[in-house]
């Protein structure tokens, strides 16, 4: 225990009952408190510049800021740092990673508290037939599936043991799968009805809204009114509707325009996953999705967006085929690409310029193609190398080889696209509505995680805000950095009681020195951690101290606007 006297900012000595009010007890009292984060420049949030002051902490909570005369159990000295709100991500693939380890390591060290998922596809609802196919492929890590609905999903990773927070869209592509499979056809009317009362289910259950990801199978074979009657669910619980755009490249201003109607139809907020302008030809769209969207906005619609902080995307080389030959799912996609016939046609349409599905493997080329992940050890010796490359290894053609290799290893195969202009990241960046996103796991370089390469995205997203965009290239600054990775997000998601630093919110807090936080991670060597990040808590518990996990795993379940369980 220690008594603290502590100097704060010059204008908040201006009245003695200010520090009464900060410190919640009179003159002649001494609160206790859990923690107190002494002497730092606090980033609240609001994008204002910051301030000196301390934050103390009791339970989750932060319940008192300011000069504070008080004795805490621990002081964490934070002077010459930045104190900010925990950062959230956006769009998280650490569903899986999170149940291998729930350490959370390459995001914890980059200061990201929250993970928020659902990209199309969400932890639920699965029935039977789902639960049996994710157990047969190995997904979760090889863990028994435990549960059923999404909120199930969350409490089995709480339960588990999470250092970061997790909440969750439910996926469009979840939902369809579940009564119609992998089918390409539209829901009959009963379908539908099911579809929208999974929806319903699941904002009750406290799901932040409805996400899709337009252009793989067979989310792909959605049209556009059945994703306006869930997002009409969505409206009813005040949620998201928040989507892969059905193009990110020829007819990306087209699918922005869905998009916003989605919005309107459905009376949602409205988000674009990972902004960005796909292939060469597509770089000079930029502006004219920009006044689109801020049309919107002065319409009164709440569009808004998010972006990584790479020049590069990864998916699977499903992106590089025609949806039509995936319909089915895996197993039916692969004995098709072992029909002759069907090969050859295949084969064609990959080569061929079309409006009519997304060709990441066109827009980015075999040299922009970087093979990152196999299931099958016998291929993995190509991990890291260019399409073109094992294209040539094998004499065979870039698309032949795309093909074979989807075959051969029994997946998709997890592959760097190389998309995107460095300028327009940097103008996305720039962006007063855009939030950021690592579209990643949360990895540590050891154990299984080193099976696979994987996109530099995972280790370095956020750091790179902070280093590259802040410091280094200063296209944003500080305050409003942390703005954009804090309480933008966090109201966008109408979550409540997290995104600031502001008495009663939860103590999500990270501090770091800006002079030296930097991400590491690039695309030949991925596994590298960020540094620069000092201490981090989640929900009042310290997760990095001096830059190393601590092992605790404090994190709880988010829960969206219509859960049922708020009380008012």
């Amino acid at each position: 225990m220690k008594n603290l006297m502590i100097r704060k900012h010059a204008s908040l000595l201006a009245a003695a009952g200010l520090l009464i009010l900060l410190s919640g007890c009179s003159p002649s009292e001494t609160e206790q408190y859990d923690l107190i984060i002494s002497n730092g420049n606090i980033y609240d949030g609001n994008g204002g510049e910051p301030y000196l002051a301390d934050i103390a902490i009791k339970g989750d909570r932060i319940v008192a800021i300011g000069e504070l005369d008080a004795q805490a159990t621990e002081i964490l000295d934070a002077s010459g740092l930045a104190v900010a709100p925990g950062f959230i991500n956006m769009l998280s693939w650490a569903t899986e990673s999170l149940v291998i380890d729930g350490k959370s390591q390459s995001d914890i060290r980059q200061g990201v508290t929250l993970e928020v998922f659902g990209e199309g596809g969400s932890g639920g609802p699965l029935n039977e037939v789902m639960r049996a196919e994710i157990e047969s492929g190995g997904g979760y890590g090889g863990v028994e599936i435990e549960w059923t609905s999404l909120a199930e999903y969350l409490d089995y990773l709480v339960d588990k043991g999470i250092s970061p927070n997790v909440a969750s869209f439910v996926g469009a592509t979840t939902v369809r799968i579940h009564e119609l499979g992998y089918a390409d056809r539209a829901p009959n009317e009963d379908e539908l009805l099911r579809m929208q009362q999974l929806v319903r289910d699941a904002m009750e259950d406290g799901a932040l809204g409805l996400g899709s990801s337009l252009i793989y199978a067979p989310a792909f074979y959605a049209a556009t009114e059945e994703l306006v009657a869930l997002a009409k669910i969505v409206g009813e619980y005040n949620g998201m509707y928040i989507s892969h755009l059905r193009s990110e490249g020829n007819r990306l201003l087209e699918a922005v325009d869905e998009l916003i109607h989605i919005a309107r139809e459905g009376n949602v907020a409205g988000e674009i996953y990972h902004l960005k302008m796909g292939g060469q030809d597509n770089w000079g769209k930029f502006d004219d999705l920009v006044a689109k969207v801020e049309a919107a906005q002065a319409e009164g619609l709440a569009i808004t967006a998010d972006i990584y902080t790479y020049p590069a995307g990864s998916t699977g080389l499903d992106a590089a085929m025609p949806p039509w030959v995936q319909e089915g799912g895996y197993q039916s996609w692969a004995e098709r690409l072992q029909n002759p016939a069907i090969r050859e046609r295949v084969l064609a349409e990959m080569v061929v310029p079309t409006n009519d599905w997304e060709n990441l493997g066109r827009q980015a080329g075999a040299e922009g193609t970087l093979l990152v992940g196999f299931q099958n050890p016998q291929l993995r010796r190509y991990t890291g190398m260019t399409l073109a490359e094992v294209a040539a290894e094998r004499e065979t053609s870039p698309a032949e080889t795309a093909i074979d290799l989807v075959v051969e290893d029994g997946s998709r195969v997890q592959v760097v696209y190389f998309l995107m202009s460095e300028e327009n990241v940097a103008k996305g960046v720039a962006l007063p509505w855009v939030s950021f996103a690592s579209d990643a796991g949360s990895m540590a370089p050891e154990g299984s995680f080193l099976e696979r390469s994987t996109h530099p995205r995972a280790y370095g997203n956020f750091a790179r805000v902070l280093g590259k965009y802040v410091r280094v290239e200063q296209v944003i600054t500080l305050p409003d950095a942390i703005r954009k990775l804090t309480k933008l997000p966090a109201t966008n998601l109408k979550i409540r009681d997290r995104g600031e630093l502001k008495e009663n919110y939860f103590a999500d807090i990270v501090i770091f020195d800006p002079s030296e936080i930097q991400d590491h991670a690039t695309f030949e060597d991925p596994h590298q951690y960020s540094t620069g990040m000092r201490h981090v808590l989640v929900n009042g518990e310290i997760v990095l101290r001096e830059g190393e996990h601590t092992g605790a795993l404090p994190g709880q379940v988010v829960h969206g606007p219509g859960w049922r369980g708020w009380t008012n």
